[in-house]
């Protein structure tokens, strides 16, 4: 059985073309990965450069406890800003610490972005901080996406799927 020069020519440049898309898409996923990895070492470069602002989302220092912004000084609470069968303006006591999500936890969401057990907010210390507990799509605080514990400020915002909350401390 003899094959066609046509058919032979096609099949190999079928190939062809099969392995530069294959090779492009290699190429740019290193060219992604180094650009992440280029802003990721100027971003921290930068970070540690400039004064962190008032109301950024940050770590405390040891001392503050020692000048009184002790988490001890104020009721935090978490208030509903938009959240499907919370009235808006409801707040909830933070003093023990809460987990959210769809299943059975202190603040219940019917949100379907909601996973049956969420994110949590607990006592570190003197500082009360959100985790997100695996959730498939992500906690976001300040519209920032959640990586690991973060701490909570007066005035952070909280969200998870449509629901968002604020974070408040008298």
């Amino acid at each position: 059985m003899t094959l066609e020069p046509a058919s032979v020519a096609l099949k190999l440049g079928f190939l062809a073309v099969l392995y530069l898309f294959l090779l492009w898409i290699v190429r740019s996923s290193l060219k992604d990965l180094r650009r992440a990895q280029a802003g990721g070492d100027a971003a921290v470069a930068e970070m540690h450069a400039a004064a962190p602002a008032a109301d950024a989302t940050a770590m405390h220092n040891a001392a503050d406890d020692l000048l009184g912004d002790a988490i001890g000084d104020g009721e935090p609470r978490l208030v509903v800003e938009r959240a499907a069968g919370h009235p808006d303006g409801i707040a909830y006591d933070l003093a023990r610490g809460v987990t959210l999500g769809r299943g059975d936890v202190e603040i219940r969401l019917e949100d379907p972005f909601a996973s049956s057990h969420h994110a949590r907010i607990e006592r570190q210390g003197s500082v009360l901080v959100l985790e997100d507990l695996g959730s498939t799509n992500g906690t976001y605080l300040n519209e920032e996406p959640l990586r690991g514990i973060q701490p909570l400020h007066h005035g952070d915002r909280i969200r998870i799927g449509d629901s968002e909350f604020s974070y408040l401390q008298d």
